[in-house]
């Protein structure tokens, strides 16, 4: 008989033991205590999820509350992380187990969508998953970062230094002016904020502190960055400092050349690094030459439809459409079948979309992982059909579910979780 594996959340004191498998799994090397210090804020004990082999913890998931944007609107989402199997217990269902539970536990709860930022990109699509936004890493060297001169004339913008935890509110102001018009991006309170912050010695990597670049101008902040900078030399005296941008927002074009100027013509820094930037970056457009950039895209948040008819009607579309949609889901038998969507376009006001059963027949067939992987409107349905991934029984129907789920701009992330 198969060996079973209790599943529990876990009490305040199982915390350190819960951690622990986390960090292993992970192959941790940081500070535990620091580690902990700074992860507890934001954990949820009634949302942790642990499995047991006796008295022992072999398998590990959380879920965080979140409030994320998605197109046109905001949502609660289950924000899933820390799901780990002891290196001494894989192979044995566990993980199957805690993601089987961890999405009836979401469901319960009424959120209808849940994400996560993958450690390995093979696992998540057996539990209906989709890769829904994607994210640039850039790199770029000194003299390589001449932008546009329309883009360098001289505006309203000042830009002045700042202590990045003195400067939190006006760090927020900027953020929450962003937050309303990018899906993926989640609201962030104190606890969030400090965790952005957060700038432990063990985790700079060379590095040094924290630093922050402010642009203002008469209605107050419009745009930062948050970065650190590692200062070397070679053995000829010739200044190789990496400055590594750790994040970056404006509220107009003005205020976000701003930054970035000021970036990339430090002295003594001989790279440039922006990682996790939106896949829609408007740097690569006002660089010189955007082969500068070197840019290269990864994946980045995963989604998961845990109610379709609630996902559906909970965002808007950029164009009208009325389409009925085969929901193949294998995990969750609620969502699987057919369902009418009725949207009206992305100006209408007033008017809510519509996600309804029916009898009618299909005029498309999605996976579940399909249908989340475009759920923020940054990946095409069009693509997917062309990967094997979504049909059509009604000709132009996957083109028009398409078009009215795609959103500008694309979905971006900055906070992980």
């Amino acid at each position: 008989m198969a060996a079973t594996y209790p599943i529990r959340p876990i009490e305040q004191d199982e915390f350190s033991a819960f951690y622990a498998v986390t960090e292993d799994a992970f192959n941790s090397s940081y500070p535990a205590d620091e580690e902990q210090r700074y992860d507890l804020p934001v954990f949820e004990f009634d949302r942790s999820l642990a499995a047991f082999d006796g008295a022992e913890m072999v398998g590990t998931a959380i879920a965080l509350s979140i409030r994320m944007t998605v197109p046109g609107d905001t949502a609660a989402v289950a924000g899933v992380t820390a799901v780990t199997t002891a290196p001494s217990h894989r192979r044995r269902g566990i993980l199957t187990s805690l993601m089987h539970r961890q999405l009836a536990d979401i469901r319960e709860r009424g959120e209808s969508v849940a994400a996560l930022f993958a450690s390995e990109a093979g696992i998540y699509g057996r539990f209906g998953y989709g890769s829904a936004a994607s994210e640039l890493n850039l790199t770029i060297r000194r003299g390589e970062g001449r932008l546009l001169t329309r883009a360098t004339a001289p505006g309203p913008q000042r830009l002045r230094a700042a202590e990045p935890r003195d400067a939190t509110a006006e760090l927020a102001k900027v953020y929450e002016s962003v937050l309303p018009e990018r899906p993926g991006m989640i609201a962030r309170d104190d606890r969030w904020w400090d965790r952005k912050l957060w700038d432990p010695e063990h985790r700079r990597s060379g590095s040094g502190p924290l630093r922050c670049v402010i642009a203002e101008d008469d209605s107050g902040p419009c745009g930062y960055a948050l970065f650190s900078a590692r200062p070397t030399w070679s053995d000829d005296g010739i200044p190789g400092g990496v400055l590594q941008v750790r994040e970056l927002m404006a509220t107009d074009p003005a205020a976000y050349a701003a930054v970035w100027n000021d970036l990339l013509n430090r002295d003594l820094v001989s790279e440039v690094r922006a990682q996790a930037r939106p896949a829609d970056e408007p740097l690569l457009y006002l660089l010189a030459d955007r082969r500068r950039a070197r840019p290269r895209l990864l994946d980045a948040l995963w989604v998961r439809l845990v109610s379709v008819p609630q996902a559906l009607a909970g965002r808007r579309y950029s164009c009208p459409v009325d389409v009925v949609i085969e929901v193949v889901d294998d995990l969750l038998a609620e969502n699987a079948g057919r369902w009418r969507l009725r949207a009206p376009g992305r100006a209408a006001e007033g008017e809510r979309a519509t996600c309804e059963r029916t009898s009618a027949a299909a005029d498309v067939t999605l996976p579940v992982q399909a249908l989340g992987a475009a759920y923020m409107g940054g990946t095409t349905l069009g693509t997917l059909a062309a990967a094997g991934l979504a049909a059509q029984a009604r000709p132009g129907a996957i083109a028009a579910l398409s078009t009215a789920l795609s959103w500008e701009p694309a979905p971006w992330s900055p906070t992980t979780f």
